[in-house]
């Protein structure tokens, strides 16, 4: 089958095939700091590296149809600080929970009971339990479109990265310890549990 995305498709059809063909795709759990002072966190899974020199994650807004911007990029536009908290098995009920409708004015930090501790670089808080943090600033949005399900793209400097003790051998970061889940398509998650290795080849 071969589904021709130049003509017109129901957006829920075009969603499905992109989530559920490119996976597993890694979870920001984004956590920021409103205007208001309301202490709030969401995940994405529209994330990755978009830079190593200079440090630059890339976290992507899919736009809810009854509004332009979720709480996380209205927060960030105004404080320009994040922080990215990485998501282990133990901590994805609670992840899950936060990706609730909340209004504005509920800290899902509050409502999922997940427990926050000072970041070292930024205002917003920081997930006590993520093994590997990191304290972002704004760079800029990117706005793909400004459509219901159009894509805002946020690129954020990485200003510091906090990794448990636990979760480092050697000076690197190691993904037994880290045990980061990763998101498939529709309610489908995915552990890094079953980990192997090939050496990259030399010409």
């Amino acid at each position: 089958m071969f589904i021709d995305l130049t003509h017109p498709l129901e957006k829920p059809t075009i969603y499905s095939q992109l989530v559920g063909g490119i996976t597993p795709r890694p979870i920001a759990w984004v956590s920021t700091l409103s205007a208001d002072g309301v202490a709030n966190i969401a995940p994405y899974s529209f994330f990755t590296v978009a830079s190593v020199n200079p440090p630059v994650l890339s976290v992507t807004q899919v736009n809810p149809g009854e509004k332009r911007n979720k709480d996380t990029l209205n927060n960030l536009l105004a404080s320009k600080e994040c922080v990215v908290n990485i998501v282990s098995e133990q901590q994805v009920e609670q992840m899950n929970q936060s990706c609730a409708n909340y209004s504005p004015e509920v800290s899902e930090f509050i409502a999922a009971n997940i427990e926050s501790t000072a970041s070292q670089t930024v205002k917003p808080l920081s997930v006590a339990s993520s093994k590997v943090r990191y304290e972002c600033t704004l760079r800029e949005v990117i706005t793909i479109s400004e459509q219901s399900a159009g894509g805002q793209m946020m690129l954020l400097d990485v200003a510091g990265v906090y990794i448990d003790d636990e979760a480092l051998v050697d000076g690197y970061i190691d993904p037994v310890a880290l045990k980061s889940v990763g998101k498939l398509g529709g309610d489908e998650f995915a552990k890094t549990t079953d980990i192997f290795s090939l050496k990259r080849p030399s010409l």
